[in-house]
């Protein structure tokens, strides 16, 4: 017994699906690889820790600094010379950048010991002096050919139970990349913070009602 003719449709539908497979086959073997990051913090703060008899029974509650869209990243931003904004491939911050500039922040007042409490976040914690501001700058600015990592920071200080501004200051670090190397921008970013927060620790106390006595 002759087996039975195949139809013509039989082998239009099995063309069809060959070839649907083979597409995919090859769209699959095109598909861009995922790009392996790596994760960077700043280097550990290294400001010195002032000896118990200078702390002040005062809290101070460090806010999140604003920023634009841009600066909130985790990338690690450059300015190129031309004014046009990029990133360094392959790296991030494990952070957005106003999280990571606040918890280096928090970390230097503790290690500063001169407030008897710090605490970070926009949270509802009872504090006597509240540090915040705008971060517009925490990047690789390219000037003259180096690279070089700038913070800009407007700082505020407000008295938490009176919802009053006591002081402002505009803060601008400028700090050389001491290579070409991505360990060497880290490090770079990680003095440029610690004398930021050398810098704003010394004005907060100057400045700030925590300096002075409480109020009965």
């Amino acid at each position: 017994m002759m087996g039975r003719a195949l139809r013509p449709q039989y082998f239009f539908r099995f063309g069809l699906m060959s070839g649907m497979a083979m597409v995919f086959l090859s769209s699959c073997s095109i598909l861009p690889k995922a790009e392996t990051l790596e994760i960077y913090q700043l280097p550990s703060s290294s400001i010195p820790r002032s000896a118990p008899a200078n702390s002040l029974p005062r809290a101070l509650r460090i806010a999140t600094p604003k920023s634009s869209q841009v600066t909130d990243s985790m990338r690690v931003l450059v300015l190129r010379q031309d004014n046009r904004i990029s990133a360094y491939k392959g790296i991030r911050w494990g952070d957005p950048a106003p999280i990571l500039l606040r918890d280096q922040l928090a970390k230097a007042f503790r290690a500063d010991g001169r407030f008897s409490s710090v605490s970070s976040g926009n949270n509802n914690l009872m504090a006597d002096l509240e540090l915040g501001g705008d971060l517009t700058a925490f990047q690789v600015e390219y000037k003259n050919g180096m690279p070089a990592v700038n913070i800009r920071f407007y700082a505020t200080l407000v008295q938490s139970g009176r919802n009053r501004i006591v002081a402002t200051r505009s803060f601008e670090i400028i700090e050389p990349v001491q290579g070409k190397e991505i360990p060497e921008v880290i490090a770079a970013f990680g003095r440029a913070t610690d004398r930021f927060a050398a810098e704003i620790i010394d004005w907060t106390l100057q400045y700030g009602p925590a300096s002075q006595p409480a109020a009965d």
